[in-house]
């Protein structure tokens, strides 16, 4: 997509972390950014922190009706949507035979439904307003970029759940880029490895310095700017659709 359009985004899960640092970018852009996020209270600091090119509405994505209402409510501040990233999700560890007893399948669920039913319910929703977009170049009209991980390829003891989720997440893009291509909608996937995330902050030391040694370049996890940089890239490349972009560093777990 051409960047001289102004970009009209919405970003789940993007109070914080890799989607707080996507709609940074895109603010330095001159775009404009609907952030969805079901904190308030950091979604409210980070519509400040952003400036008047961004709005917060309060949205817990595991509903769609309120999924379906952020959407129209970012359509009265954006000029349009042509970009939309998914960046809400948990990453859960828990084993299937803990000590503490069997991971109920209640659990298993909730971090389904967060990751992956979620992403499906904003891509339906922002996808039925992306079709509607004047035609770009190359006959482009918006571009859906999800959050997955290297977890879905190279899950890790723990993490069942969370794999099964980003897996799911990773298996959408194909299908849906070839259903999409008939209104020039793009679908492209990003699978992080160690990224400082607000999650990562809260492991020891010692914890990321044993994670850290794992990748081979470079020596170090990920920032959540590189993270938007890939982003910004995939935005301006129409060449990649359907597709997993791993950003990890060369690191398999």
């Amino acid at each position: 997509m051409n960047t001289k359009k102004m970009i009209g985004a919405v970003i789940s899960g993007g109070a914080s972390g890799l989607g707080f640092a996507t709609a940074r970018r895109i603010v330095d852009l001159d775009g404009r950014v609907a952030i969805l996020d079901i904190d308030e209270a950091t979604g409210a600091s980070a519509q400040k922190r952003l400036g008047g090119n961004a709005f917060f509405i309060k949205t817990n994505v595991t509903s769609e009706s309120e999924v379906d209402n952020a959407i129209e409510k970012a359509l009265g501040f954006l000029p349009y949507i042509n970009l939309a990233v998914n960046c809400a999700g948990i990453a859960p560890s828990q084993l299937i035979l803990g000590k503490e007893g069997l991971m109920s399948t209640q659990e298993f669920s909730r971090v389904i439904h967060i990751n992956l039913i979620s992403t499906y319910s904003i891509i339906r929703a922002v996808a039925n307003v992306m079709q509607r977009n004047q035609v770009g170049t190359d006959g482009q009209r918006g571009v859906i970029i999800n959050t997955s991980s290297i977890a879905a390829t190279d899950g890790q003891i723990g993490q069942s759940a969370y794999a099964a989720s980003k897996g799911g997440v990773s298996s959408l893009s194909l299908p849906l880029a070839r259903e999409f291509s008939r209104f020039g909608i793009r679908v492209v996937d990003i699978a992080p490895g160690l990224f400082k995330t607000p999650l990562f902050d809260k492991l020891p030391e010692k914890a990321i310095a044993s994670l850290t040694d794992n990748i081979p370049f470079p020596k170090r996890v990920g920032e959540p700017d590189e993270f938007a940089r890939t982003v910004m890239h995939i935005l301006d490349n129409v060449m990649l659709n359907g597709s997993t972009i791993r950003l990890d560093g060369a690191l398999r777990m």
